[in-house]
């Protein structure tokens, strides 16, 4: 472009001497050049401007046409799935996920149905069938995916989300399917044919109408009626392995008292039938309950033959900093094969606490690593004693209460119809501890009997509160009297539903207090 003006004063002009100013022509010719220049510039502009927008109408045309082939592509996969479904006799059966449950939990179909696999969660979930190779990917919120039943054999199975710490939370449900009956595809599980193929089936889906379909009922009233009838008559079940049993210590010489603890994986029964890989101390869930008295010197041994580090927390018992177990403040990691001592002086008064591992918590811990620390016996406030309570007649129990990991909705380590009954004469006082190691609250409901709370986390009420249903946040420690009052079974269980019953019956965090008659 032209200069109007030289850079500096010894430029040279069109005069007689080096700076002599431009002409009124010389003027004129650079403003008429500039003019020029501004004039192709502009059309240099206006021809890029319009190429571009050219591009952007071309290139938004080619993204809208991709999205509607691949609409087309979708729409056409879908019927081709449809096709497939309806050439194998099958039908389509809706099976939704969210936060923390598969919906519904008892699915009824037959070989060869499809499960279309819906996420109406917030997070990614994904869906297998227990004890085969069927599996859908994890699912994105909004999205779905379909599994084909048709290499599966008439039968019951166990269907749940596989991403870690969901089952444990809930999301676990059963599918049942009976002899393929050929019925049309359906466009989900209360669709019209759907309806038409369930009525007209035998097997599991016998006696359904459409009705009950349209009202979202997939599982037979007389089938709901046997499998709550097998679950509660199974209560107390056997299985193996009992948690939570008292730990004798070893008494050094200067009287200091020693607990040794191996942490290991262990294959533990939840339920019958239902064995995981448990992470424990001592080989049991939860781990034995080490009970001291007021001002021991204790020492805590913990040995590690898991297959990754740990640490022990002693959650709410007070303590010198160099026993809280937090790696990398406190202390260093314990890797496997190592040995660490936590040894200090408890405190002069009495404490409920527990204790825990604090490394890959989120994993150790709900897959069982856990146990009751306690220091000494609080007294019986008046309240209990204006009653009748006596000190030396009162049962203390601890009740762990968990909600994900491999060990999932339990109690004390075992689910429904496996977990022990608490058993007392009428006109007894017990006197139990709700331990949350899970990551929810539960509210704990005990039919019949009312609860008296006389501590949270090992701290007298000076008011002792009587509650129907107690709340028990994670990690807090909750202590109530309960009064054997009137006898018979009275059931005690986390009052979400979802953690205790269902159409298979009653599972998970189920148990009872069982009130004999005075001899």
């Amino acid at each position: 472009m032209t200069t109007l003006l030289p850079e500096d004063s010894n430029a040279p002009g069109n005069g007689d001497g080096p700076g002599h100013p431009p002409t009124a022509e010389e003027y004129q010719e650079l403003w008429r050049q500039l003019n020029a220049e501004r004039t192709d510039f502009a059309a240099r502009d206006r021809a890029r401007s319009t190429w571009m927008v050219v591009a952007v109408i071309v290139a938004g045309i080619a993204l809208v046409g991709s999205a509607i082939a691949w609409g087309f592509a979708q729409h056409a996969d879908s019927h081709r799935g449809a096709a497939v479904a309806a050439a194998a006799g099958g039908r389509t059966v809706e099976v939704d996920l969210s936060e923390f449950k598969i919906a519904p939990a008892m699915v009824m179909g037959s070989v060869g149905d499809t499960l279309k696999v819906v996420n109406k969660g917030t997070m990614a979930h994904q869906l297998t069938v227990q004890g085969t190779q069927l599996a859908t990917a994890q699912i994105p919120p909004g999205g779905s995916a379909t599994l084909n039943t048709s290499g599966l054999t008439p039968g019951n199975f166990t269907i749940y989300c596989n991403v870690p710490g969901h089952q444990g939370l809930g999301m676990q449900a059963m599918l049942m399917l009976s002899e393929g009956t050929g019925s049309s595809s359906a466009s989900g599980p209360t669709g019209a044919a759907g309806a038409a193929g369930a009525t007209g089936a035998t097997g599991a889906t016998a006696g359904l109408t459409a009705e009950m379909i349209a009202d979202g009922m997939t599982m037979p009233p007389a089938a709901m009626d046997q499998a709550m009838k097998s679950s509660t008559t199974a209560f107390p079940a056997k299985t193996a392995g009992v948690g939570a049993q008292l730990l004798a210590p070893t008494v050094l010489a200067d009287g200091t008292k020693q607990f040794d603890l191996t942490a290991e994986v262990v294959d533990w029964e939840v339920s019958p039938g239902k064995t995981v890989k448990a992470w424990t101390y001592n080989g049991t869930v939860p781990g034995p309950t080490i009970m001291v008295n007021p001002g021991d010197k204790v020492q805590v041994v913990l040995h590690n033959h898991l297959p990754e580090a740990t640490t022990v927390h002693f959650h709410g018992i007070t303590g010198p900093q160099n026993i809280d177990g937090t790696p990398y403040v406190s202390q260093d990691p314990v890797e496997p094969g190592q040995t660490y001592t936590y040894a200090w002086t408890v405190s002069k008064t009495p404490e409920i606490g527990m204790y825990h591992s604090h490394f890959d918590a989120v994993s150790q811990v709900p897959d069982g690593m856990a146990g009751a620390f306690l220091v000494g016996t609080m007294a019986l406030p008046a309240q209990a004693t204006a009653q009748g309570a006596v000190q030396s007649a009162v049962q203390d129990q601890v009740l762990f209460l968990n909600d994900g990991g491999t060990i999932g909705l339990t109690l004390n380590g075992k689910s429904f119809p496996a977990t022990a009954p608490f058993v007392a004469t009428q006109g007894q006082w017990i006197e139990v501890t709700y331990f949350n190691e899970g990551q929810m609250i539960h509210p704990m409901h005990l039919h019949e009997i009312p609860q008296m709370i006389i501590a949270r986390d090992g701290f007298p009420l000076a008011n002792p509160e009587m509650d129907d249903t107690v709340l028990v946040a994670p990690g807090q420690r909750v202590t109530v009297l309960v009064h054997a009052t009137d006898v018979g079974t009275w059931v005690w269980h986390c009052h979400i539903l979802s953690h205790a019953e269902g159409p298979q019956g009653m599972f998970g965090m189920v148990t009872a207090l069982v009130v004999k008659p005075a001899a």
